[in-house]
Order: structure tokens, then C-alpha cells, then sequence
């Protein structure tokens, strides 16, 4: 990926951060106020598709979380291929970094919170909850930093938060599976083949993925597995380069065309829809229940000590090296940011505790632990920025003295 691919993907992800804070703010605010009532009650209004015997009928909620968010994977499955292919990820020496501390971010906060809630058999469905990072938060993040931050630093983490995501992928598909249908993944398996011949053949044209992906999406959905898990297959059907024409990309001409209305469209919708969590009868003592303590630790802890734990292992190895102009105070600040979970997170535990109540103690866990995450991140680089800026102007005027 170019220098200006990257600057142009971090200022839409870090936009996008920004709204998302905003809109679970307003979320928040919503669901702890007079029009709590209004906010529930649009959640919860039914919807309904039926073409002859096939009916889909959810209320407005899961057709957000089970729609929307299938489109939003689509966008990360196209950005994941692309790295693999062309990108950060293409090669070992490129991924090994990123991909080890990723390692270390998914296993640290899933052992931090199975621990907590080891004594409460019913809350360890919830161990993936914490092992997510929001790209979208993390940019948002390191864009009020400006240029204090490397840009090699910005791409690790962006190259960290994509494997996070392959890693949350493989997670829902595997361990948030309901009972299975045979007969529905057979023709999602069947529409699968559609597009792969449509690859090879090298189609370019939108309109045949679109119809094919769209009956894959209903297979997949009735089929017990996660409708969004559809978004990715689809994704890594969409041919990167066309034989007849090496200059066209369609993955490229799809992720630039998708990345706006997912930056600021479907993220922002899905974070009013799933933010807003009463307060009413909350108290600190809540927060040190095991769900949400197991949470907020596993985001805020399991992070940093993961992270930075087997980079510096990888690094003093000799098997890695971090990127230049990076130091170790870069990567644990980093590090904190990608405790930022948020949208992954949630949407996790949507999978995790689809039961209200628990849903509550989730949301509070996951904004709690992403707030500190993100604040101690900020800190940590920005004082970061500072000292290299004071090392880099005691080395010029060292140097001036020394030359005058």
C-alpha cells in the first residue's frame, strides 16, 4: 500500500472514530433520557421482507446488526484481502510484527477476563468480547495527534487492527454458531462456487456479485451461522486484479466505493443502536461485577500487556524490528489504543448475551474499558511526541554548539 493509500484510509477511519464518539454519546444521553422511551421503542420497531414463502422478519435492531453489518464486513473482508495480497500483510517479514502482537492483543484480554470470570460458568461465553480493536476509534485516536505520531507507528497498528479482525472473524464463525442448516449452507456453499466462477472468468461488472451476494446473505442467515460472516466470503470472491485489464482493480473499485457509506453511515448507525445503555440503578459498584470488570481489564490490561509483551519478545529475538522512527514508548501507547474495542466489541457481545440484562453490564464494560484505553493511549503518545521532539532539538543544538 502507498504512503498516500494509507493517509487517505487513516483520514477516513479517523473521521469516522470521531463521529462514532459522537453518536454514542448521543446514544447514551438518548437512552438515560425523557425520550428513552422513543429510543427503545425505534429499536425494537419490526420489519419485515417476504418474497412468496421466504420471509425475514426482525425488529429494527438485528436488521442493523445482522444487515448493516454484513455490508461493514464486506469492507473489512476487502481490506484484509487486499492487505494479504498487495499490502502490509503481503509478505512475512511485513506481517510478522503486527501479526505476533495481534496474537498477543486477542489471547491477553480473553485469558484477563475468563480469569475474572472463571467462578461464573455463564458469563464465559463473553472471553472474545475483549479481544477486539475498533479501527475506526483507534484512528480516530491518533488523528488528534497529528504529526507527533510516526507513520510507521500508524500503519502498525492499522496492520494490527486487521489481523485483530481477521482473528474476531474466525472467532464468530467458529465459537457464535447456532445450530446449523444443512440445506441453507449448501446453497451458500453453491453461491460461493457462482462467484469464484465469476472471478476466474474475470467479471468486473457489480450487478452479478451483487444479486449472487445478496442470495448468500439469506442462505447464510437462515443457515444458523452469523449473516455478516457472509460480507467477508463474498469479499474474497471479489477479484483483486482482471487479466484482460491489469490496470482495473475491482477489490479497489468496491473498498473506495463502500469505505464512506460504512465510515459514515453504517458504523455511526450500528454505535446509536447499540451505545445507548441505561444507567438507571447503576452505580461504581457495578462496574466490579465480573462481566463488566472482565471487560473493561481484558480491553485495558490484556492490550498493553499483550502487545507490548511479544513485540518486545519478537523484537529482542531478533525475528523483528519495529518500524522507523518508532520507539518502545510508541508501541505501549499504541498498545492502549488498541484497547479501544467499541464496535467489534459490541457487536461481539451481541453475539455473546443477546439477554438484556447482560447486554447492559456488556456495553458498560466495553465503553468503560475503551474510554480508559483511549485516554491512557493519548497520554502515552502524546508525551511520546513531546520527548522525541525535545531528543531530536537537544541533538540539533548539541550539534550547533559543537559547530558553531
Amino acid at each position: 500500500m502507498s504512503l498516500s493509500a494509507v493517509r487517505d484510509f487513516i483520514r477516513h477511519e479517523a473521521t469516522s472514530g470521531l463521529i462514532l464518539f459522537a453518536v454514542a454519546v448521543l446514544a447514551l444521553v438518548l437512552a438515560n433520557s425523557p425520550l428513552a422511551w422513543l429510543y427503545d421503542g425505534l429499536l425494537r420497531t419490526p420489519a419485515a421482507v417476504q418474497v412468496g414463502a421466504l420471509e425475514i422478519a426482525k425488529p429494527l435492531l438485528l436488521w442493523i446488526n445482522d444487515g448493516l453489518m454484513a455490508v461493514f464486513f464486506l469492507l473489512v473482508g476487502l481490506e484484509i484481502k487486499r492487505e494479504l495480497m498487495e499490502g502490509e500483510l503481503s509478505s512475512l517479514d511485513r506481517a510478522a510484527l503486527p501479526g505476533v502482537a495481534a496474537i498477543g492483543g486477542m489471547a491477553m484480554p480473553a485469558l484477563i477476563y475468563t480469569a475474572i470470570n472463571w467462578g461464573n460458568p455463564a458469563n464465559l461465553s463473553g472471553w472474545a468480547i475483549p479481544a477486539a480493536t475498533d479501527i475506526a476509534f483507534a484512528m480516530g485516536v491518533l488523528a488528534l495527534l497529528g504529526p507527533r505520531v510516526p507513520v510507521g507507528l500508524k500503519m502498525f497498528l492499522l496492520a494490527l487492527a486487521i489481523i485483530d479482525d481477521l482473528g474476531a472473524i474466525a472467532i464468530i464463525a467458529i465459537f457464535y454458531t447456532a445450530e446449523l442448516s444443512t440445506a441453507s449452507l449448501l446453497l451458500a456453499g453453491a453461491g460461493l462456487v457462482v462467484l469464484f466462477v465469476l472471478n476466474r472468468l474475470g467479471i468486473a461488472k457489480v450487478t452479478p456479485y451483487v444479486l449472487v451476494g445478496t442470495f448468500i446473505w439469506v442462505c447464510v442467515l437462515k443457515s444458523g451461522v452469523h449473516a455478516t460472516l457472509a460480507g467477508v466470503a463474498i469479499a474474497f470472491a471479489i477479484p483483486i486484479r482482471v487479466k484482460t485489464a491489469p490496470e482495473v482493480s475491482p477489490l479497489r473499485a468496491w473498498e473506495h466505493a463502500l469505505h464512506p457509506w460504512v465510515a459514515y453511515g453504517v458504523m455511526p448507525v450500528f454505535a446509536f443502536a447499540n451505545a445507548g445503555v441505561s444507567l438507571s440503578g447503576f452505580s461504581l459498584a457495578s462496574l466490579f461485577e465480573p462481566l463488566p470488570l472482565g471487560i473493561a481489564l481484558g480491553l485495558f490490561l490484556g492490550n498493553q500487556t499483550g502487545i507490548t509483551g511479544l513485540t518486545f519478545l519478537l523484537v529482542r529475538s531478533g525475528l523483528g524490528r519495529l518500524p522507523d522512527g518508532v520507539t518502545w514508548r510508541h508501541v505501549y501507547g499504541a498498545s492502549l489504543i488498541a484497547g479501544v474495542g467499541f464496535t467489534m466489541s459490541l457487536f461481539i457481545g451481541t453475539l455473546a448475551f443477546p439477554d438484556p440484562e447482560q447486554a447492559a453490564a456488556v456495553r458498560i464494560g466495553v465503553l468503560f474499558g475503551s474510554c480508559v484505553s483511549a485516554l491512557s493511549g493519548y497520554a502515552v503518545l502524546r508525551f511520546a511526541g513531546r520527548a522525541s521532539g525535545q531528543e531530536r532539538d537537544g541533538i540539533t543544538v548539541a550539534a550547533k554548539g559543537a559547530n558553531p
